[in-house]
């Protein structure tokens, strides 16, 4: 039932108030006079209700089309669907990140909470063949000179589509290793915290600023190759334990004002041509010293290397790492850091198994168990030293974890897990996460 705006009613009796009211001897042309302006009136009051309606309509429109917008869930499902899709949004922001808490054995007053990451990304595609991928992190919540936090740029690149099945990107973008190096999100992999072979052997979001070119075939072959920067030798500080923590992390450059005359080389190549298989593997190599003044390693080389498979049959998902490090040439650069606490290592090593079964499945909810056995050296091998001088290879650490991820949705994941040194058990701990998404 269409109800009578207020106003116009109002407007209607009065004109009937008054031409009831009005004597029979009154003026006729005084009293129609007065009509002809109250029937102006009104019908400026119905314009002015007209645009207000029209008005309140398309405000109510645009609210509902926001809301269509707001209520469609963002995953990489639907950032994939909207990139090949000219007709929807051209830019897309997308995010994760995660909170951790971890509680060694040995030590319960020692427990503590970290912010680890929080990552902002922004892809924009230009074109259907066209892109432009940047994320931006900010690592244990707070940057600045008297805090342990980071601010860094973890990807900046374009790439372009040349021909069907075949790209090329330039700009800031991670090394294609092993699994976690360009998947590294909390939701893509299991326990609290990423495992030690990709972290200490292949540093973890390692990226160079360089180019390279990427192929995928009908055939479930793909690979990537390409020149960039590396890693800088002449920052290697053997009065600190970094460098036997993760060698390579020590003195990576992160495209920050990154030495450039010694350029590194890298391929990858991966296999997908079974369902739910994946066996792959990759190198890098390149010098190290960039002709520094005075450095006694100008000639040094680095090569990292690695192989891996995954194999998700029904409710299972298996997978295996092993990767192996060399810097050469590093004698007489040894030789000054003699005595010092870390040396540059010749050789650095490790591998893992790991296995996940999806034990209970909702609409929303996912529960996975998994175990992973990993055995890793940050120090495998020096090189030849005069007698008295030579550095102790380290020990093979021996870390088994086990725990579970809760997958909520397809965005959020809670972790639980437990992890036991064979070398350092005070090193043992319990550890406790949230991660996300999108």
């Amino acid at each position: 039932m269409k109800k009578t705006p207020l106003a116009l009613a109002l407007c209607t009796a009065f004109i009937t108030s008054f031409a009831v009211a009005t004597p029979a001897h009154a003026d006729d042309a005084a009293l129609l006079q007065k009509i002809e302006k109250l029937a102006a009136e009104l019908e400026s009051i119905k314009a002015q209700l007209a645009a207000s309606k029209k008005k309140t309509e398309q405000v109510e429109e645009k609210q509902v089309a926001l809301a269509a917008q707001l209520s469609t869930p963002t995953t990489t499902a639907n950032i994939a669907a909207n990139e090949s899709n000219k007709s929807q949004a051209q830019t897309i922001i997308s995010s994760y990140g995660e909170i951790n808490y971890t509680q060694p054995k040995a030590a319960h007053n020692q427990a503590q909470a970290d912010v680890a990451r929080a990552v902002i990304g922004v892809h924009h595609r230009f074109d259907e063949k066209t892109k432009m991928v940047g994320e931006f992190e900010w690592e244990h919540a707070v940057t600045s000179a008297d805090d342990k936090g980071e601010a860094e740029v973890e990807q900046l690149y374009v790439e372009h589509e040349f021909a069907p099945g075949y790209a090329v990107k330039a700009g800031l973008f991670l090394i294609p290793m092993g699994f976690l190096n360009t998947a590294h999100e909390p939701t893509a992999y299991y326990g609290v915290h990423r495992n030690f072979i990709e972290t200490a052997i292949i540093p973890t979001t390692w990226r160079e600023a360089g180019f390279s070119v990427t192929a995928n075939y009908d055939n479930g072959i793909s690979w990537d190759a390409g020149i960039s920067t590396g890693f800088d030798l002449s920052k290697w500080d053997a009065k600190e334990t970094e460098g036997l923590e993760s060698p390579l992390r020590s003195i990576h450059q992160e495209g920050q004002l990154a030495k450039s005359k010694d350029l590194s080389m890298h391929a990858a190549i991966n296999w997908r041509g079974q369902p739910g298989l994946l066996v792959g593997g990759s190198i890098f190599s390149g010098k190290a010293g960039h002709g520094t003044a005075d450095f006694a390693a100008n000639n040094a080389k680095i090569t990292l290397i690695d192989a891996h498979v995954r194999y998700t049959p029904d409710n299972w998902d298996l997978s295996a790492l092993i990767a192996r490090g060399s810097i050469s040439n590093i004698d007489a650069l040894n030789l000054t850091f003699a005595g010092q606490a870390a040396p540059v290592p010749s050789t650095f090593s490790g591998w893992y198994l790991q296995a996940a079964y999806q034990l209970w499945k909702t609409n929303s909810y996912t529960l996975s168990p998994f175990v992973r056995y990993e055995q890793f050296n940050t120090a495998k091998s020096y090189t030849a030293m005069p007698q008295g001088l030579a550095a102790t290879p380290g020990s093979d650490e021996k870390v088994t974890t086990f725990g579970a991820n809760f997958k909520i949705g397809e965005g959020v994941v809670l972790k639980a897990d437990y992890q036991k040194f064979k070398q350092d058990s005070s090193r043992d701990r319990y550890n406790l996460g949230v991660g996300y998404a999108f």
